[in-house]
């Protein structure tokens, strides 16, 4: 990745700012199944803390062991009792069976164009492109994703480069045209130049 940070911090001056100040990249990845999209779902709209505790009850309750036909195993009112709110119960339980029923095979997903793994992912209830974005590039470590929907990116954005509001898609398309083909990697730098990280 030094060739990637290289790049970055001769293409951006504010950006190489930001890389000074915040240091080595350390980007943390997650293994690309079935149990990293669950969690994904869980942290959706939640603060981490409380995320992991549900997610923490989850596990605990199909065994440690986060399959398709576990959590099917489970019934929704027991999930509801979790933590889980009734609209994410639906999500993870239609997830589980698109993943049992092979219409979502993670193994395919790697060979799979970053287009093509979002059309794939956001078939499933509850996943937008926010979360298969987060997914390719957590989970599928793909370089260039740039998540113009993620607050966290946008507001990152708007503090570094003085914006008087938060920059639409097409500013970010346009700003990021320098860090191609990193964005993913310049979009963790922005993460934590705020202190916070996605949570996939």
């Amino acid at each position: 990745m030094k060739h990637a940070v290289q790049h970055l911090r001769k293409s951006d001056p504010v950006l190489s700012a930001i890389i000074e100040r915040v240091g080595a990249y350390g980007i943390q990845f997650r293994d690309p199944g079935f149990d990293t999209l669950v969690r994904s779902i869980v942290y959706q709209q939640l603060s981490g803390k409380v995320a992991k505790v549900i997610l923490d009850r989850l596990i605990a309750a199909v065994g440690g062991d986060m399959t398709p036909e576990k959590i099917l195993a489970l019934r929704p009112a027991r999930m509801r009792k979790l933590g889980l709110s009734t609209q994410k119960t639906a999500y993870i339980r239609d997830l589980a069976r698109h993943t049992r029923d092979g219409k979502l095979v993670f193994a395919e997903l790697s060979a799979l164009s970053d287009l093509e793994v979002i059309e794939r992912l956001t078939q499933v209830k509850g996943i937008g492109v926010w979360t298969a974005q987060m997914f390719l590039m957590f989970a599928l470590r793909r370089h260039d994703i740039l998540p113009t929907g993620d607050l966290g990116v946008r507001n990152a954005i708007k503090k570094a480069y003085n914006l008087a509001e938060l920059p639409s898609p097409a500013e970010m398309e346009e700003l990021a045209k320098a860090w191609r083909p990193w964005c993913s990697v310049a979009s963790w730098y922005l993460w934590r130049s705020l202190e916070g990280l996605a949570n996939l």
